[in-house]
């Protein structure tokens, strides 16, 4: 059995999408003879770049899991009128049955609801046989419309929208009504007649006279609209969406390091404890809005990419000869220009770390090593298209540099991930920790596809002490592609935000394929760990601001040990970041946070 996804295809700005694209083209150009060349190359610009057209465009396609096309829907909202638009809806020439273009059909009538629209219209070819002379086009359009009223949707009666155009190359068009699940619905002659000049504006700019519109819109006489009552019986198993749901293609992706609680450091004021990642779960928990994947195993290379083999060998081979139950703490910190290559011994930790309160044992290397699967896991739903993710990993790694280790990190899970997605484009990593996020400055301080900004404590004050400087901009062609912004002790949301908003402004100025967040809620009131004084309320003022960025976006979680708040403000970022970002979602008519029943 062959599997498919249906999902949202937002811009052309990601190697899958465009590739994606490109076979839409292609099926509009081989089963749809009366639309232009023209028009379909204007795709990427109308999903791109949608205040330039009256209607707002949205593509959904089924694709296979290595972005095959079965099929496709076009569809476009006008939310001033209510309504929305079907332009197409098509298979590709193997795909046959299977439910593929009804399960994009019903994805539309979802996104019509979530955008608080009232009425799904669209065309479809004519199945009056006064209409059709060829037998074999008139069987193939009493398929197509039985198709459609199963699901819902019935032709409009007693105007002039069958007549045959000189824009539709003489075939003739039954102007389809679907009231989305609404028993009973009336369209009120007004109504209709606002819809059909619109669509016809827009749909047939330059092809269709004013006065041909005009004259097919007072062809709409009766009040209410006569629909056809259908001939097919609708479909009743499957149920349209409940106001207020999120579909499964708009929730956000998360996948946990499901490992990380083999690493419980029991030592007295140790902060880094498992609970933090079951007090964000039991919050992400209650929500709708977000979508677990199974973690995927990574092979090495994507950690050589950004860290030193010597450093990760080390690392692997000491921790690996620890018991389980024991901890290695570095105590001896050479001054590294004065001493030789080390060995891979116990005695020689401390070349490779920068403080003294990060040991080594057996099960932080695991819990290190899993943590990185779990981020590279939801870089890759960014790669294939997802518009957020978020890895909710521990132990955290941006204190982790290209051979260091420290501040409880030891592989630098955001850094990973940002070079895995270099592979589409240039990528911006926003680092909101307290702490500075010294390890990813480190390891792309010379590199000028990877834009790193930090947002910290000053470190004349705070931990990593001898990094976070605003005067570190980065070296050869890295230079100017670091920016820090230092911030006192005492800060609250309202000190906070002219500082992201600042590093969001030289993000759009970047202008990264996508973003990463290494997200610290260390900057929490009462953190244990920092001393400022943002609230949830502040942590969603945050991911709307970022989610204004309008980029695909993998959240990576950092610090944050204040485990009563942890979950809740973790919830309020990434529900506000899904909320800023134009393309993640509709309007809906309630919250996403709406909590789920229990059963």
């Amino acid at each position: 059995m062959v599997i498919f996804r249906i999902r949202r295809v937002y811009d052309a700005s990601l190697p899958i999408n465009r590739h994606v694209i490109g076979q839409v083209e292609d099926i509009i150009r081989s089963q749809f003879d009366d639309i232009s060349d023209q028009d379909i190359r204007r795709i990427p610009d109308k999903l791109h770049n949608p205040m330039k057209y009256d209607f707002r465009s949205v593509l959904f396609v089924s694709d296979t899991r290595n972005g095959v096309v079965r099929g496709f829907s076009l569809f476009s909202a006008d939310p001033d009128l209510g309504f929305g638009y079907l332009d197409l809806l098509a298979l590709t020439g193997g795909t046959k049955g299977g439910g593929v273009g009804a399960a994009l059909y019903r994805r539309v009538r979802e996104e019509c609801i979530n955008l608080g629209l009232d009425w799904l219209l669209f065309e479809s070819r004519s199945d009056d046989p006064a209409l059709n002379a060829d037998p074999a086009e008139l069987k193939e359009n009493r398929a197509r419309m039985r198709f459609y009223e199963r699901l819902g949707a019935h032709p409009v009666l007693g105007t002039d929208w069958d007549q045959p155009r000189k824009a539709n190359q003489g075939h003739c068009y039954s102007l389809m009504v679907d009231a989305l699940g609404r028993e009973d619905a009336e369209l009120g002659l007004q109504e209709a007649q606002s819809f059909a000049r619109a669509i016809l504006k827009t749909k047939y700019r330059g092809k269709v006279t004013p006065r041909q519109i005009e004259k097919i819109v007072a062809s709409f006489r009766d009040d209410p609209v006569r629909i056809r009552a259908g001939r097919t019986p609708a479909v009743k198993s499957q149920p349209i969406l409940v106001t207020g749901k999120v579909p499964e293609d708009r929730k956000v992706i998360f996948c946990v390091a499901d490992k990380h609680e083999m690493h419980h450091i029991k030592d007295h004021g140790y902060a880094e404890q498992p609970v933090r990642v079951a007090s964000i779960l039991e919050e992400l928990d209650k929500s709708e809005l977000f979508r677990r994947v199974p973690r995927r195993h990574f092979k090495d290379q994507h950690i050589l990419a950004v860290h030193d083999r010597r450093f990760v060998n080390f690392f692997r081979e000491v921790a690996l000869s620890i018991p389980p139950e024991q901890s290695l703490y570095p105590d001896v910190f050479p001054i590294r220009k004065s001493v030789g290559t080390p060995k891979n011994i116990r005695s020689h930790a401390g070349y490779y770390c920068i403080d003294i309160y990060s040991p080594i044992n057996r099960n932080a290397y695991l819990a290190a090593r899993d943590a990185v699967d779990a981020a590279l896991t939801a870089a890759g739903t960014i790669e294939r298209g997802a518009r957020i993710a978020y890895a909710l990993v521990r132990p955290p790694g941006h204190h982790a540099g290209y051979d260091s280790f420290g501040g409880y990190c030891y592989f630098n899970s955001n850094a990973i991930a940002a070079h895995f997605l270099t592979a589409l484009g240039r990528v911006a990593i926003l680092d909101l920790d307290y702490h500075h996020g010294n390890g990813q400055q480190e390891i792309f301080y010379r590199r000028n596809d990877v834009l790193t900004i930090s947002i910290h404590a000053d470190p004349a004050f705070e931990y990593p002490y001898f990094s976070g400087s605003a005067s570190e901009r980065g070296e050869d062609a890295g230079a100017g592609f670091n920016l820090n912004i230092p911030l006192p002790r005492a800060v609250d949301g309202a000190r906070y935000l002219p500082a992201l908003q600042r590093a969001c402004q030289r993000i759009r100025a970047f202008k990264p394929v996508c973003l990463v967040v290494a997200l610290g809620l260390d900057t929490a009131r009462n953190d244990p760990s920092g001393t400022w004084d943002l609230v949830a309320e502040d942590f969603h003022a945050n991911g709307l601001c970022i989610g204004a960025l309008n980029l695909p976006v993998l959240v990576v979680q950092e610090g944050g040990y204040d485990c009563s708040v942890l979950g809740q403000n973790a919830a309020a970022f990434l529900t506000g970041l899904w909320e800023g970002d134009p393309r993640s979602h509709g309007k809906s008519r309630k919250t996403p946070m709406k909590k789920k029943s229990a059963r």
